[in-house]
């Protein structure tokens, strides 16, 4: 059951309030699909919106009030975050959210607050994702095998990281696996963010590694047992895989940004610079906008720059 805080729903005299912001978590539940972690998360920065405009306008705060709110207000708000040492990022993220609840109130009410529009967005800095080089994936997947202690778990740990490298995977997605999947086709569906479903090809040679894990590993998957598991026969930890990657990484002198996720990345940077198919390796990592998938297009684009810089004649030093 949805629960609201008690500063959030704290509106004198709109009752009517209290009831949309829990109709408006239930629609992010049930109707969006929203992971409960990220309802919690999307409460808590309008929570802190709502707190900041009830001191900063010095009355209690009701739908009519919401919809009345002018640009300064918002620009007020957002300058009080800055001035607390967040992020441009996580000052987005609570834009975004405090939108989110606005597109939601307006279709309900039937109004709008024409000023939220004319807010803009914080400028955030790219962040690209930093992927292996091929070398490195492949000596990866060769090599790790050899940082288990059990020949089983050596086993297991290729195939979860093969895994995650042939199909980008997240590794929430891969440990949410069952033997259900067994045995293995040309593709798995695969339950991603906000419980959406998608089709991933999955090569020969990442079979072929899980099915040798399989057959070795000591404890019997069934349909509904997780299909990677731990030292004891239960669900696999992430932070098991993490730490075998981590540690992997320093025998090797890997840099910090080698870990699960950056298997995913590499995944993608790699298919990119075979294919170019933005629209694909949307769909292979189930990104909901191609926007975020473009971030690849990034990275290959830079890569490209480092290679004519060495190669190019003006490019090269001395």
């Amino acid at each position: 059951m949805l629960k609201t805080n008690k500063i959030l729903i704290d509106c004198k005299g709109s009752m009517d309030l209290k009831q949309r912001l829990f109709e408006w978590m239930s629609w992010l539940k049930l109707t969006r699909r929203f992971s409960s972690h990220t309802i919690v998360a999307y409460e808590h920065d309008l929570r802190q919106f709502l707190t900041f405009m009830k001191k900063y306008k010095a009355e209690s705060v009701s739908e009519q009030a919401l919809i009345e709110f002018k640009v300064t207000d918002f620009r007020s708000w957002l300058a009080f975050r800055h001035s607390k040492g967040l992020s441009p990022r996580s000052s987005a993220r609570a834009l975004s959210v405090v939108r989110n609840f606005y597109g939601y109130l307006g279709q309900e009410i039937g109004q709008t607050c024409l000023p939220l529009a004319a807010v803009q967005t914080p400028r955030l800095k790219v962040n690209l994702p930093r992927p292996l080089s091929e070398n490195q994936a492949v000596a990866l997947m060769d090599d790790i095998e050899g940082f288990s202690t059990q020949i089983w778990l050596g086993l297991r740990d290729k195939a979860l990281f093969v895994l995650l490298y042939a199909t980008g995977m997240r590794i929430s997605e891969a440990l949410n696996l069952t033997g259900n999947c067994l045995p293995l086709a040309d593709r798995l569906t695969v339950l991603g963010k906000g419980e959406k479903q998608r089709i991933v090809p999955i090569i020969l040679q990442a079979q072929q590694v899980i099915n040798d894990y399989v057959k070795s590993c000591p404890f019997p998957i069934e349909s509904e047992t997780p299909l990677f598991l731990g030292v004891r026969g239960g669900a696999l930890n992430p932070s098991v895989a993490q730490k075998t990657l981590r540690l992997y990484r320093q025998m090797m002198g890997l840099p910090e940004y080698v870990t699960p996720h950056a298997l995913r990345h590499s995944c993608a940077t790699h298919l990119m610079a075979e294919t170019h198919d933005l629209r694909a390796i949307q769909e292979l990592l189930g990104h909901a906008s191609l926007v975020t998938t473009q971030v690849y297009t990034n990275i290959d684009q830079q890569q490209l720059m480092q290679v004519y810089m060495k190669a190019h004649p003006r490019g090269k030093s001395g």
